[in-house]
């Protein structure tokens, strides 16, 4: 598929979005309620508070932290303090930490996790993505409008994001907006931007989704998303943790489909409706 180019009205469909339909849970649930059922179904996401202790959060941030100072280090040896989407005293991305960090592995298999998945997917679960995004205020700068199967194309295209916050977040340094709605629509057309894939416009109907340290706001891989720059100093951290069901594939020009069954860093964390050891 050729780079994507910037659409002349929003939104479209994704060239490879052609009879997507919808997928609601229907319970019962085990970590969930029936209101945050529809929401996740007519909004596309839903917070939730407190949904792990400070010293789980601490331990989780202290595991991270180490990780992330060696992303912001390389990045202040470019010239122009950038590689791909990630900006020195911007915004840091530290993928695949499962596969450094054994504290990490067993928190991306939480029961939390384990439920939410069970909820909102079905009864077999992997993860399919893990990775800290730290926000700064040295380059205050939004993060542009986009789904996360617009980065890598994965069908299904529905899948679960959980933004875990390791820090309060808040609209001043960086917490996520949401636009309700869109992702019943599938996967919509993106384009290149300087700071990466984008398919929307500014939107007045966009809800902010603030959360303290310990909550996590839980969307789908299909709600269009955006964060703002960080205005009041400090970092803001947090830990995005992503699951798909099992047998998941992710489809690109020119390739065959590829698993996304990596039992390294995709590995079952439900199987069947149980949690896998």
């Amino acid at each position: 598929m050729a780079e994507p180019t910037r659409p002349t009205f929003e939104p479209e469909l994704h060239p490879r979005n052609r009879d997507f339909t919808w997928q609601a849970p229907s319970g019962p649930y085990r970590r969930i309620s029936a209101d945050q059922a529809r929401a996740w179904s007519e909004q596309g996401y839903f917070v939730l508070p407190d949904a792990f202790e400070a010293e789980t959060v601490a331990e989780v941030a202290e595991a991270i932290d180490p990780l992330e100072a060696r992303v912001a280090a390389f990045l202040k040896t470019r010239p122009d303090g950038k590689m791909l989407i990630a900006e020195d005293g911007n915004i840091t991305f530290s993928a695949h930490l499962v596969l450094r960090s054994p504290v990490l592995r067993a928190f991306c298999a939480h029961p939390v996790f384990q439920d939410l998945g069970h909820d909102l997917i079905g009864p077999d679960v992997r993860l399919y993505w893990d990775q800290a995004v730290y926000k700064k205020a040295e380059r205050p700068r939004e993060f542009p409008w986009h789904q996360d199967n617009g980065y890598t194309y994965v069908e299904p295209q529905q899948y679960l994001t959980c933004w875990v916050a390791l820090t309060d977040a808040t609209e001043g340094n960086g917490c996520p907006w949401v636009v309700p709605g869109l992702h019943r629509r599938g996967t919509l057309r993106h384009w290149t931007t300087d700071a990466g894939f984008q398919c929307l416009e500014e939107r007045e109907d966009a809800v902010a989704a603030p959360v303290r340290a310990g909550g996590i706001v839980v969307f789908s891989s299909l709600t269009p998303h955006r964060t703002g720059p960080n205005v009041e100093g400090g970092i803001r951290k947090a830990y995005i943790v992503q699951f798909a069901p099992d047998g998941a594939v992710a489809l690109r020009d020119g390739e065959a489909p590829e698993a996304q069954n990596d039992p390294e860093r995709q590995f079952s964390i439900l199987a069947h409706g149980q949690p896998v050891p």
